[in-house]
């Protein structure tokens, strides 16, 4: 994408953490993929002995969607905003593990369709008061998905420069499992039947019905599934397109980024579709119980640190994933390697 350019994490350095790995006082291999995420912090980073990440951030982008219209989710549209004033209050889901984790929470008005006057704490870069409804024409304009995306970058990059260096995606919009469903249909070439779940809990029959939704708008919009841009406009939404920009933005920083659920990985699938390399600074949190989510991670190369059977977004599987990254990070870091313990090597 113009104005932005991402490296490939440094391969080199992959072998050298994996000697210090292996001279620390365990059998080889014996952490398991806790050594896995040492060794990409040492290669995204660029540094054979990578400080801890000290600030971390997961940022809540949120947006409202016109496709809700069409009776594709449980809840009404208020609770988007509900939910905005209960992540400022602290009350979430999202908020409670990131207190666990040690991350602040970003909320980031991308395009609830709602003017937020006097909320101390909130991010307002709203693009659009909701999108369109995506079975009756594009979700957005092309300018609009740019702008979104283009907002990501941008709060990558403020607060990198406010000292940040671990970042995690999260989401709140009411029907974005829709928006995010069809991105996934249109990036891997299956049908919406096999990438389309429940949501919030909806029943069989409405499921069917939010297939038919999915499977309408793409026929109706025609997304072009070599033009991301075009994707996240004519069926996606300001969130996700927030996210693929933080995503762009982390990786163009030398910053992890740990990707949520469905809808965050929508937005990593349009980032990736982007710029190929941003894979290499996503730490995928999760396998949630979203058919489309494990599609679009094995369709850019990622395997999820966790499967809990999560669905419930907000970021909460990033701040989850956040503490065993942490982990593996002291391991490398902080063990104490044979010779320093006195401790005799397995024999040869």
């Amino acid at each position: 994408m113009e104005g932005i350019d991402i490296r490939r994490a440094d391969g080199a350095l992959f072998g050298l953490a994996q000697e210090r790995l292996d001279s620390l006082t365990k059998p080889q291999g014996s952490l398991g993929r806790l050594e896995e995420f040492a060794r990409r912090i040492v290669a995204i980073t660029g540094n054979p002995m990578p400080p801890l990440f000290g600030k971390k951030a997961i940022f809540v982008f949120a947006g409202d969607h016109g496709v809700v219209d069409e009776g594709v989710s449980l809840f009404p549209k208020e609770v988007t905003v509900q939910m905005v004033h209960n992540f400022l209050s602290g009350g979430a889901g999202i908020n409670v593990l990131a207190r666990h984790a040690g991350a602040d929470v970003v909320v980031v008005d991308m395009g609830v369709d709602h003017d937020f006057s006097d909320d101390p704490g909130l991010i307002c870069r709203k693009v659009v008061r909701g999108t369109r409804n995506m079975r009756k024409g594009p979700a957005m304009t092309n300018d609009e998905a740019i702008q979104a995306i283009r907002t990501g970058i941008a709060l990558a990059r403020e607060y990198a420069d406010r000292g940040y260096r671990l970042f995690g995606t999260g989401d709140m919009g009411i029907g974005n499992t829709t928006p995010s469903s069809a991105i996934a249909s249109v990036m891997t070439g299956e049908p919406p039947a096999d990438v389309t779940g429940k949501g919030t809990g909806i029943s069989d029959d409405s499921l069917a019905f939010k297939v038919t939704v999915i499977e309408d708008a793409i026929a109706l919009n025609s997304p072009d599934p070599n033009d991301p841009v075009d994707v996240l406009a004519k069926v996606g939404g300001a969130e996700i397109g927030g996210i693929a920009g933080l995503v762009l933005g982390a990786a163009s920083l030398g910053i992890p980024v740990v990707i949520d659920g469905l809808i965050s990985t929508a937005g990593a699938i349009i980032a990736w579709a982007l710029e190929p390399a941003a894979a290499d600074y996503m730490f995928a949190a999760h396998n949630s119980v979203e058919k489309g989510h494990r599609v679009m991670l094995e369709r850019m190369g990622l395997e999820p640190i966790l499967d809990m059977g999560l669905r419930l977004g907000e970021g909460t599987g990033a701040a989850l994933a956040i503490t065993l990254i942490e982990a593996g990070l002291k391991i490398y870091r902080e063990m104490a390697t044979f010779d320093e313990a006195g401790v005799s090597k397995e024999l040869a």
